[in-house]
């Protein structure tokens, strides 16, 4: 269906404004009644009852009768009658996937391993089988697959559909990502990196539920942060916005697979934390190491506080140009808590100028390791919920 250009400041243009204005305050804070919608979003009562009319009537919302304070009042919430959508999430180890309703509910989810050197085209050959066998499983419809969300572990430009900078991912320089998978599916397909991605559920449903400002570090085999600012995801110029894994902290250091060397990636990945045992201890990996460090080992304690400090150097800078009310943590790393996060919040403090009385707060992500994919999910559905695709599906 064709959907027409609304005027600006015309009548019909400020109607669809106030429409995204009430569907955005759904996504964000959940079912409300009415009057908990008018006073989010400042628009009249009236207003508000005439468009949620409109979108119960178009399958966007359904409402029901609950009572508040003894009163009786009209709550409303997201339709689950919209369709499904797929989250799918690339680590540099493993392939992540869910199907999720138009809520965000997470009906079904599968995990597999990654080569470290897989192909682009038999990752997403894999993705795209997987997803139709979970809808098959399901006893959904391929048609009831409204849209695809795809996170990537790595800077991605929505511009040309690719990585803006080559060989941070092997085997996928030149790839147009979004296009690979939709021709696959024969769906709209929406890429992102996977800290924005990760951001962005974790300020939906998460620990940043509710912030205006915020920043996701990821950190594991890689490390990358996303960053929301004013309510919404800041992914830059060419998507290269919260790339802190590529800021020196070691002048000299280890030549990085962006052509730099001393990168903080280099320095606190997963396999160079664990390497600082080695020699001690034997063959480790990180999880080992958070183990040990749980266990009270002094020697896996202070690794993991040398890589806070270094993770707080490179995080301080980023908190001097945004201010975030809050810093969340996930990736494997996230798994020591506050082994991790003590000594981070004091590098922090030292590296940063910050208000004493409110400094950024480090809390540990809600959603640990599944964080990017349910924000792909979520990256889907906020694209089904956009004006043009509610029209269709009313239509």
């Amino acid at each position: 269906m064709a959907v027409s250009r609304v005027p600006p400041g015309s009548p019909g243009s400020l109607r669809e404004a106030n429409r995204v204005r009430i569907v955005d305050a759904i996504k964000q804070f959940g079912a409300m009644t009415q009057v908990e919608v008018a006073d989010r979003t400042g628009l009249s009562p009236a207003t508000v009852s005439i468009i949620v009319n409109e979108l119960v009537s178009t399958g966007v919302f359904n409402t029901e009768q609950v009572t508040r304070s003894g009163r009786r009042a009209t709550q409303v919430t997201l339709s689950r009658q919209l369709g499904v959508v797929a989250g799918v999430h690339f680590s540099s180890r493993a392939l992540r996937l869910v199907l999720c309703d138009a809520v965000g509910t997470v009906i079904t989810q599968q995990r597999m391993p990654l080569a470290a050197d897989h192909r682009s085209d038999t990752g997403l050959d894999r993705a795209a089988e997987l997803i139709l066998d979970m809808l098959d499983s399901l006893g959904t419809t391929r048609d009831e697959l409204r849209g695809v969300g795809l996170g990537i572990c790595a800077p991605y430009d929505p511009a040309t559909d690719m990585l803006s900078v080559p060989g941070l991912m092997r085997g996928w320089d030149e790839v147009r990502i979004a296009e690979s998978l939709s021709r696959r599916l024969d769906l709209p397909v929406l890429v992102d990196n996977d800290a924005n991605l990760a951001m962005l559920a974790e300020s939906r449903f998460g620990t940043a539920r509710g912030k205006r400002s915020a920043v996701f570090v990821h950190i594991g085999h890689g490390i990358g942060a996303g960053i929301l600012s004013q309510g919404a995801i800041l992914r830059g110029h060419a998507g290269l916005a919260g790339e802190i894994g590529h800021i020196q902290v070691v002048p000299n250091g280890a030549l990085c697979r962006c052509g730099n060397r001393g990168c903080l990636e280099m320095v606190v990945n997963s396999t160079a934390i664990a390497a600082n045992l080695r020699q001690t201890v034997g063959p480790i990996a990180l999880r080992d190491v958070i183990l040990m460090a749980r266990q009270g080992d002094l020697g896996a304690t202070r690794v993991i506080a040398d890589a806070a400090e270094q993770i707080g150097f490179a995080l301080a800078a980023l908190t001097n140009v945004l201010d975030p009310e809050t810093i969340v943590v996930g990736g494997e790393l996230a798994l020591a808590g506050g082994i991790l996060t003590l000594p981070l919040e004091a590098s922090l403090s030292r590296h940063s100028l910050h208000s004493a009385l409110t400094p950024p707060r480090v809390e540990i992500s809600e959603f640990g390791t599944e964080a990017a994919v349910l924000g792909a999910a979520t990256y889907a559905i906020d694209s089904l919920l956009q004006p043009a695709k509610m029209a269709e599906v009313s239509a």
